[in-house]
């Protein structure tokens, strides 16, 4: 019931919202169709706060510290509020950040007792959703405990916070600086007031990130007096932990508005107050407030399409605006960046640097988005990708404030590299890139930057066995047939780097391995299975067995996992005795029993329609595989499933975690229509379309429109296809299709045909 009156304010304030623009500099107000509340409830982990594109800095509500569901800091079922911090990572499955708490206060300022075993600070505010807005670039709500209405907005590195507060002669803030999300171990923190309306500081973190480093300027419109907190707390573990806030007051008149300018860093204080004296040099909250929804803006309006059902356009807004989130803009306005060997560096502001690589994630649909929407910006993240292995040693695979975490498995690094060039947009030094993909396939542990516990995961002994034994033996390495099929996937993305650049040696050694997936096939089982160091099977085996992160696969299991063989579903069609074979064994990934078993099921295995799982990323091309096999049929049939069931207007409506755009990247891709299976190979497999009609306005100038004729939620299958006038008879289409500009036509009906089977 909650959901549903959440969902119907909303759109009437967005409505609202729109009917009262009066800026002619937006012909459409596409930023009204976002509700980022989408993901902050189930296990999305986003954040609402005020955000621009790619930017520095997230200011946002945090909520509650501790457990799978304070990622991001903020968690729609909570009702406490704790403040407001400046750096948050969106739909991640692990937590950093949340640096620089600020919170409003009136009356006596109370910090005791700080309880470690509890999820809010003694100065939380209750707070209520219906006094809660959340737009592109926006956020403002009303704190109970204060009679304080909190907005604020944001540019790229700085963020403008107002604050509305009643009458007292006892009205203020603490900024926090010992706190962060998931109660982090504070190295170092640093706290200077600079004058009676600014104060700037600097801290270390160790955490996800090893040697997260953070700095701040804040100027406030009101002078105040001020007192600083430092001292050490016993937390629930016996252990001292060190404080540090800043308690400042003034005195209010009712309704007086008082506003907060915060710059951020990972370089220096400095480098904060250069940040925001370039980005926030007056005090106009509403100037910079539309500035920021002109931004979303400029990018939504990348995807501009046709429905007369406003909750799927809804849906697909917020899907875009998730993609723009992260990676995160990591270059001061001076062109300083903090490097990969934890050092500052003078770069170039024109040719910035990013952080926040979830590319176990988002090399599937996120980088594959960007290669038609924003080629340019995708080559910008490449070329970060390229620093990081110049400065750290070896490309990361979830970098994370200029660290390296060794989060995950793959070196997906190659994936994007490969897309860009048989896209024919990678605007690198392709050698260079090519290099470096094979410095991190082949094992070598020597001169990379990271911490001694970091490096063991960073460079698993998996490539080593990879390479010399020429498989990954499952009583020697976690994960091995995770890992040995994703590099199968990286090391054929590889082989097309090695025949690019007239290596052909390694193009022959790199396509063999990537037929490597071809040893973990049990003919007898029909799965994916592990091999221990003696040749055997791993036994006992049970498909639907699970133990997160300490099995033969990675946050999933041999039910989803048997399937990733993206780079050559041909051959895996083969090993499984054929066409009909291949189809008996997908149906019945769809219509196995759901039940999950082992005694630390991942809670990452999400979004189940029978054991195929939405709601984490190895499964995501799987439907697709349809096509290869002449059942696009039911591909289509799925593909509608899945909208309806796993993406939906209300803050659970996300089947898994966001992980910084991927799970909205694959809805943007196959509510158009078509989604690409292996990013490498520069096609696009056709699904069933959401939309009347979706144009995508390319960076080139052109337009590419895909319209579904006869469309209704009722008709999901496809009758006919045209592509630039012509019959389209495959179910497949090619991205210089899209580049050169055109339109794809979908003739929809409401029962299953043959439209796309081999004849």
């Amino acid at each position: 019931m909650i959901r549903k009156v959440f969902t119907i304010t909303c759109c009437v304030g967005m409505m609202l919202f729109a009917a009262c623009s009066t800026d002619a500099t937006v012909e459409k107000d596409y930023a009204a169709y976002v509700n980022p509340f989408i993901g902050t409830g189930g296990h999305g982990h986003t954040f609402p706060g005020a955000v621009v594109p790619n930017g520095m800095i997230q200011p946002s509500p945090d909520t509650r510290i501790d457990g799978w569901d304070a990622c991001s800091g903020y968690y729609y079922e909570d009702s406490l509020m704790n403040g407001f911090s400046h750096t948050h990572v969106s739909g991640t499955g692990c937590a950093d950040y949340g640096d620089f708490l600020l919170m409003p206060t009136v009356g006596e300022q109370t910090y005791n007792p700080q309880d470690f075993t509890k999820q809010n600070l003694p100065y939380a505010s209750a707070f209520s959703h219906q006094n809660e807005t959340a737009e592109p670039g926006y956020y403002s709500v009303f704190l109970d405990r204060y009679g304080v209405k909190a907005e604020m907005t944001s540019t790229k590195r700085a963020a403008l916070h107002r604050f509305t507060f009643p009458e007292s002669d006892k009205s203020g803030f603490i900024l926090d600086l010992d706190y962060s999300i998931q109660r982090q171990k504070n190295l170092d923190m640093q706290v200077e007031v600079v004058s009676d309306t600014e104060i700037r500081g600097h801290k270390l973190t160790e955490y996800w990130a090893f040697d997260q480093q953070a700095s701040f300027y804040a100027k406030f419109s009101k002078p105040f007096t001020y007192t600083i907190v430092r001292d050490t707390l016993t937390d629930h573990n016996g252990k001292m932990q060190p404080r540090c806030k800043v308690l400042l007051q003034f005195a209010t008149q009712k309704d007086e508005e008082v506003m907060v300018k915060v710059g951020i860093s990972a370089v220096d204080m400095e480098g904060a107050q250069k940040n925001l004296e370039a980005e926030i040099p007056a005090w106009d909250f509403e100037g910079i407030r539309k500035a920021a929804r002109q931004s979303w803006n400029d990018y939504l309006k990348k995807i501009d399409v046709t429905t007369s059902d406003e909750t799927d356009k809804t849906i697909f807004y917020t899907a875009m605006y998730h993609t723009a989130i992260s990676p995160n803009l990591f270059t001061d306005v001076d062109g300083r960046y903090f490097g990969m060997d934890l050092k500052p560096h003078q770069g170039d502001v024109n040719k910035p640097v990013y952080t926040i690589f979830s590319l176990w994630d988002t090399f599937r649909a996120l980088h594959p988005l960007l290669s038609i929407i924003d080629p340019d910006l995708n080559n910008e993240f490449i070329r970060s990708l390229m620093l990081k292995a110049q400065e750290g040693g070896v490309f990361p695979k979830w970098e994370l404030a200029g660290n390296y975490t060794g989060t995950m498995i793959g070196y997906h690094a190659a994936s994007l590299i490969a897309d860009a060039y048989t896209k024919g947009y990678a605007n690198f030094d392709l050698d260079e890139a090519y290099k470096a993909c094979l410095r991190t396939a082949e094992y070598d542990t020597t001169g990379i930057v990271c911490p001694e516990k970091v490096l063991p995961v960073l460079m698993p002994m998996a490539r080593y066995y990879k390479n010399t034994l020429g498989y990954i033996p499952c009583d020697r390495e976690n994960e091995s047939v995770a890992k040995a099929l994703e590099y199968a996937y990286d090391d054929y993305c590889i082989s097309v780097l090695a025949e690019a650049t007239g290596d052909y040696k390694n193009k022959e050694k790199y396509a063999k391995f990537a037929k490597a997936y071809e040893l973990y096939f049990d003919p007898s089982t029909r799965f994916m299975r592990g091999v221990d160091s003696n040749g055997k099977w791993r036994t006992p085996f049970n498909p639907r067995a699970s133990n997160h992160r300490n099995d033969d696969y990675c946050e999933g299991t041999a039910w989803q996992w048997t399937w990733f063989v993206p780079h050559d579903i041909e051959g895996l069609v083969k090993l499984m005795g054929g066409e009909d074979a291949f189809v008996g064994k997908l149906d019945s990934l769809f219509t196995a029993s759901s039940e999950l078993e082992g005694d630390v099921v991942s809670a990452d295995i999400t979004g189940l329609i029978g054991q195929y799982a939405q709601g984490n990323e190895p499964s995501h091309h799987v439907i697709h595989m349809y096509n290869y096999v002449n059942r696009p049929w039911k591909a289509q049939e799925l593909l509608d499933r899945v909208f309806k069931e796993q993406y939906r207007n209300n803050p659970d409506g996300l089947s898994g975690n966001e992980d910084c755009g991927q799970m909205s990247a694959w809805y943007i891709l196959n509510s158009m229509g078509f989604y690409q299976v292996c990013p490498g190979k520069p096609v696009y497999s056709i699904g069933r379309p959401v939309f009347d009609q979706s144009v995508i306005n390319l960076p080139n100038g052109k337009t590419f429109t895909i319209t579904a004729k006869n469309n209704s939620k009722e008709n999901k299958y496809i009758q006919s296809a045209t592509l630039n006038g012509q019959p389209l008879d495959v179910p497949f289409f090619e991205h210089k299709d899209i580049v050169n500009g055109g339109t794809l036509e979908l003739v929809m009906t409401n029962q299953p045909t043959k439209w796309g089977v081999k004849q």
